[in-house]
Order: structure tokens, then C-alpha cells, then sequence
């Protein structure tokens, strides 16, 4: 299946020269969503991971269906003040400053298999944060997952090194 041609390309957002890879056209196409859950599932099973960590908010999309499709459990990753807990928090650069992501310290019994999954790599710094807090609770980091990948970014160089795949690379 051409993944490629259900996103959407939006020139200058969400500021000038920069080209938004929109997931809606893809999100909102039923056989082009299971594709992408099923290939994706069909790729990380022989990693064995026992929870799937997604980030707020696109990563939950993928996250949580994949959890389902494989039968293991999903741990989000909110920004701060979303999570009711305890947390581990960690913060990143951004181009233009920092963020905050954060975890239940309780999110998986310490050596758990876990895989990241998100919509998207880029730079790698939101993945890169969120392998530190996988780290920060005892976990064990079998592989990450993007549905896509923005090659010239080099964002994979950044994280740790475990398995990755994307299904589309622009």
C-alpha cells in the first residue's frame, strides 16, 4: 500500500517553510490505518516488548492500537500535570527552547520489554527523552517504532541503540 499518497502535505505550518506531514487523511482511511497498525505489529513482534510507551499525543494513536493488536499493555507519556501519580520527568531541547515529558514511576515492574511508538522521528528528541524515562523506570528498551521517518533530520542517531523502523520515509 502507498502510505505516502494518504498524507497530506501542508506548506508553511505550523510556521513558514516548514512542510507538515498531516496523518489525518491517513487516520481517516480505513484500510490505510489497518495497514499501517498491521505492519507495524507485524515488525516489533519478534522484539517481545510487554508494554508499548506512546507519547501525547499522536504516539497514543498508534501506541494503544498496537498494544491491543499485539495484547500487551500501553504506558502514555503526557506533558506535565496529566498524569495523577508519582512521575519521572525529563527535560529536552527544542529548536526553539525546551519541553517536559513524564511517566508513572509505577508505568511497568522494572526489566519490562518495552517499544517506543510514535507517528513521527525527526530531530529524535522527543524519542530520546522518552528512552530516558523508560530508563528512568527500570525498563528495558527493545525497540522504537514511527510510522514515519524524516530522513535528513537524522533523528535515529540520537537514540539508543535498539532496533528502529518507520514505514515512510520522506
Amino acid at each position: 500500500m502507498d502510505l505516502k499518497a494518504l498524507i497530506r502535505d501542508i506548506p508553511d505550518f505550523p510556521k513558514p517553510g516548514i512542510l507538515f506531514r498531516d496523518i489525518t487523511t491517513l487516520l481517516g482511511d480505513p484500510a490505510g490505518l489497518r495497514y499501517s497498525i498491521d505492519t507495524l505489529a507485524s515488525k516489533i513482534e519478534d522484539w517481545r516488548p510487554e508494554y508499548i510507551v506512546g507519547m501525547e499525543s499522536r504516539g497514543f494513536i498508534f501506541g494503544a492500537a498496537l498494544a491491543y493488536k499485539l495484547g500487551i499493555g500501553f504506558i502514555p507519556i503526557r506533558k506535565p500535570g496529566k498524569l495523577p501519580t508519582a512521575v519521572w520527568s525529563v527535560e529536552y531541547a527544542l529548536e526553539y527552547g525546551t519541553d517536559k515529558l513524564e511517566i508513572h514511576q509505577d508505568a511497568a515492574p522494572p526489566g519490562s520489554r518495552i517499544s517506543i511508538v510514535d507517528d513521527l522521528i525527526a530531530t529524535g528528541g522527543t524519542a530520546a527523552a522518552t528512552a530516558k524515562l523508560v530508563r528512568e523506570i527500570g525498563g528495558d528498551l527493545v525497540g522504537c517504532a514511527f510510522l514515519i521517518e524524516l530522513d535528513d533530520l537524522d533523528g535515529r542517531s540520537h537514540l539508543p541503540d535498539v532496533p528502529i523502523v518507520s514505514l515512510v520515509h520522506y
